[in-house]
């Protein structure tokens, strides 16, 4: 493991039994507490790189104070524009930021397009409940607009500062207005989530040590057999899912070890957005809790589900979560594979400038686009046991694809990228083309067969 991994890992485990602590804090304690934690964590790591994340937060804020109603798009802009300067420091002269900075840049600038959206439903919330004189029926909605402080608190909250998961502002007010934190479940769901991370940790370290990356980018590579370079972006995928799986599920129990994300599961909350229904729990009944709000990712699905556009709904949820909601529904597309494409570049940008994600994340619509043709044109005319037979082949080759994109992932080169999806013969881009080839064809005999004659 590289130093700044180590840090990471300091980080993750010391945040858990902190989180603990933080239980018996009282609301104004715990957010300055956590404030204070959250800021020595960034000036430690990142230094005067710090100046960054500030900026971003101080730019936000005065967006939504000048103008709350465009303060969703203004800010949008803003930290993503912020992003590419972050990035390009070095072309005006200043030091190149830290990975720690960058990590903690990526999740502050999904924490800003979310309070300003937030902050304008709010007072669009508060518009409606004086012309209709009745309360707003929204759920999670905010109950008074963030002061500054409030904003510098949420930006630097310790919890998932540099790991995430992603939580909104209402989960962190949430958090922080806690009625009985002592009595909410939480050595045992975090033990839970912590049960399987000393395996994914030594798979990690043992695939990692035999199956490195740095040897796919030597001339050698080429010189093995076709079926060793295919394998060895399976052997890649899995190390770079046990990696993460680790980190994830170690974020995670920071999280359930402080409280926050704790909702009654009658909320029915989603991963990142929270509550999705008015819940009031029957007094006379014992209330089951969980974590959903802050699940960032769900290992067997990921492994195990058929499609790839379901593999995305499993990894990095809080984060598609983000996606889903801010930037999917403003699309200029309707069609499906289409907005599936624009989101993927929005995320690859929100990655990195590194022109492997970009290869990565647009190669997702043409395998998105070829699997719903086969459904269409292949599966929707099988029976039960051809279907299920399709769905593992299908299966088979959703793993593969995201192998292959893993690949321009971790090389992010795009020399590095072409040269090893060359060594395989592009086999999965061709897969997915013939396979979408298969559905045009379908259609364009049924558009001969119906289209009416020259005498007509």
């Amino acid at each position: 493991m590289s130093p700044d991994e180590l840090v990471y890992l300091g980080i993750l485990a010391a945040s858990i039994p902190v989180g603990f602590l933080f239980r018996y804090l009282s609301p104004p304690v715990k957010q300055g507490a956590a404030l204070l934690l959250g800021l020595i964590i960034s000036i430690a790591t990142c230094g005067l790189h710090t100046l960054h994340s500030l900026c971003t937060v101080l730019g936000t804020w005065l967006i939504i104070k000048i103008n709350w109603r465009s303060a969703p798009a203004l800010s949008l802009g803003w930290t993503f524009l912020y992003l590419l300067f972050f990035r390009l420091v070095t072309w005006f002269g200043l030091p190149q930021p830290t990975p720690f900075a960058n990590a903690i840049q990526l999740l502050l600038t999904l924490k800003m397009v979310s309070l300003a959206n937030e902050i304008q439903s709010y007072h669009l919330e508060k518009k409606k409940e004086v012309s209709a004189f009745t309360k707003s029926p929204v759920v999670g909605g905010l109950s008074h607009e963030p002061s500054l402080y409030d904003v510098i608190s949420y930006s630097y909250c310790y919890v998932g500062i540099m790991t995430g998961p992603f939580f909104r502002y209402q989960t962190y007010a949430d958090w922080l207005q806690q009625s009985n934190p002592l009595s909410l479940p939480g050595k045992e769901p975090c033990l839970q989530r912590l049960k399987m991370v000393p395996v994914y940790g030594a798979l990690f370290i043992a695939v990692n040590s035999v199956f490195p990356l740095s040897c796919v980018r030597t001339d050698e590579f080429l010189e093995h057999n076709y079926f060793y370079r295919f394998l060895y972006m399976v052997a890649i995928f899995f190390v770079f899912r046990m990696r993460f799986y680790s980190a994830w599920c170690g974020a995670e129990a920071g999280c359930i070890s402080a409280g926050l994300g704790c909702y009654p599961q009658g909320a029915l909350s989603k991963p990142g957005g929270g509550p999705t229904v008015k819940y009031s729990p029957d007094p006379n009944a014992a209330v089951e809790y969980d974590f959903k709000t802050i699940q960032n990712i769900d290992c067997y699905n990921t492994d195990f589900c058929v499609k790839v556009r379901h593999g995305m709904r499993y990894w990095n949820m809080t984060v598609q979560w983000w996606l889903h909601h801010y930037i999917y529904p403003n699309t200029p597309f309707r069609a499906y594979a289409l907005r599936a494409g624009w989101t993927m570049l929005i995320s690859a940008y929100w990655h990195g400038l590194h022109a492997g994600y970009y290869l990565s994340f647009l190669t997702i619509p043409l395998c998105i686009a070829a699997e719903l043709a086969m459904e269409a044109s292949v599966r929707a005319r099988l029976g039960p046991m051809g279907q299920n037979i399709f769905d593992w082949i299908h299966w088979f080759l959703k793993m593969r694809a995201y192998d292959c994109m893993c690949m321009g992932f971790v090389l992010l080169k795009a020399s590095d990228t072409i040269n090893y999806w060359s060594s395989i013969y592009f086999i999965i881009h061709i897969i997915a083309v013939v396979c979408k080839s298969i559905d045009l064809r379908k259609e364009s005999k049924n558009e001969r067969k119906f289209k009416p004659s020259s005498g007509a």
